[in-house]
């Protein structure tokens, strides 16, 4: 069986119907990996996604690559076991995190049984790769959101070689490469533990690197924060560290890279428009995000430092929660999940002008993506009021207790 699709989503140029083309693979490269002739390989297109090429002189038309795919095979919604809102009980653990610190917590316990932590981090070109650690201190760079799509390498078959040396797994990823994952290892182990996110969709790598260029203005970025809550966590900040020492940020609220891309979606990855993975169709153990409808939550103490939502979809992911150390773990109502969290159910919406999006990020690079993020800024006019909504509130607030 030949599999062309493969080699066509390389192959066409961008934007219009190739969008949808491209929607056909999201990048996990599981069959790259499982390929027996060895005879695939990933390039990137105009947009800065990688994609799977077949050499036909070594291609024995086996339809492995086919057989691994997360997009060919999906797996029908999967309603989770249960939710949970819960936090670290180390406030400094939480700081360093995205949300509540439970991944950090599941890391070390896997750690501390002897077993091997797969995650994403940025290397010394700041390029976002999979890799693992077997050390607590080595868990660091693998905390944090990253918005970007990260490169798995061969990550796969390394996991694959630790479960069958029977040490305990934690694979960490977005939800189609723990689906990914799931179709190369094509049985279950019981000492594996998959955890994804709630996944917005993941931006260009590409205009990742052109985000850094812009940020550093000639001085090298030698790392990034997207979470940075010196600011709190419910109003986080972007901050990155240059080789020469200085530490910047600022609000998230004027990132270009998050706002073109997270809120706008034109460099999402084509496939996040259909994602294959949504609703628990990953496979995954524990599903990560953010608790944001926490003021239904009077059990999480606000401190504005951070809290988790999980969504448990098996027992085993269940099971692993009563070894945490956390302040609390209250069940939670899917209500709210879908109202705060609707990212965990769909996909974004592909953006009518995606096409002109890029033909103008080909002409100007990244000054196109900070154009089109001036969509989302409020005028200052609708600053003022936003400022004057905020001190009215103090003051009703400040009346209404003094009238007590």
């Amino acid at each position: 069986m030949r599999i062309n699709n493969f080699r066509e989503v390389n192959s066409r140029s961008i934007g219009g119907d190739d969008v949808f083309l491209k929607m056909s693979c999201c990048g996990c490269s599981a069959c790259l990996q499982k390929c027996p002739k060895k005879c695939i390989e990933m390039h990137e297109d105009a947009e800065g996604f990688l994609y799977p090429e077949i050499n036909d002189d070594f291609c024995i038309d086996c339809g492995i690559c086919y057989n691994v795919c997360p997009v060919k095979n999906q797996k029908p919604n999967c309603k989770p076991l249960a939710f949970y809102a819960s936090q670290s009980k180390d406030e400094t653990l939480r700081l360093q995190s995205s949300s509540g610190g439970i991944f950090s917590l599941l890391a070390e316990y896997t750690i501390r049984k002897g077993g091997i932590v797969f995650g994403a981090r940025f290397n010394e070109k700041m390029e976002l790769v999979h890799e693992y650690t077997e050390t607590i201190n080595g868990l660091a760079p693998f905390r944090g959101s990253k918005y970007v799509q990260s490169k798995i390498g061969d990550s796969f078959k390394q996991v694959e070689y630790f479960l069958k040396q029977g040490r305990m797994v934690l694979f960490s990823g977005v939800p189609c490469q723990i689906a990914a994952l799931k179709l190369y290892l094509q049985k279950e182990y019981d000492n594996l533990l998959t955890v994804d996110v709630i996944c917005h969709g993941v931006p260009s790598p590409g205009v990742f690197r052109e985000y850094i260029k812009y940020l550093g203005k000639g001085n090298k970025i030698i790392n990034i924060n997207f979470r940075d809550k010196h600011t709190g966590w419910t109003g986080y900040s972007t901050s990155y560290t240059l080789s020469n020492g200085k530490h910047k940020h600022f609000r998230t609220f004027f990132d270009y890279f998050l706002g073109a891309g997270l809120r706008l979606h034109y460099f999402l990855r084509p496939s996040c428009f259909r994602c294959p993975a949504k609703s628990g169709k990953s496979g995954s153990d524990l599903t990560l995000g953010d608790l944001w409808h926490i003021k239904y939550v009077p059990e999480i103490h606000n401190d504005d430092k951070g809290a988790s939502l999980l969504a448990v979809h098996t027992l085993k992911g269940k099971d692993i929660l009563r070894f945490l150390d956390v302040n609390v773990m209250i069940p939670q109502n899917e209500d709210n999940v879908r109202m705060y969290n609707a990212s965990f159910y769909v996909s974004p919406d592909i953006p009518k002008d995606r096409e002109l999006f890029w033909q103008e990020y080909a002409l100007y690079g990244f000054m196109a993506v900070k154009q089109y993020c001036k969509k989302l800024r409020p005028t200052r006019l609708q600053n003022r009021w936003i400022v004057c909504k905020i001190e009215l509130k103090k003051y009703l607030t400040k009346y209404i207790l003094n009238l007590k």
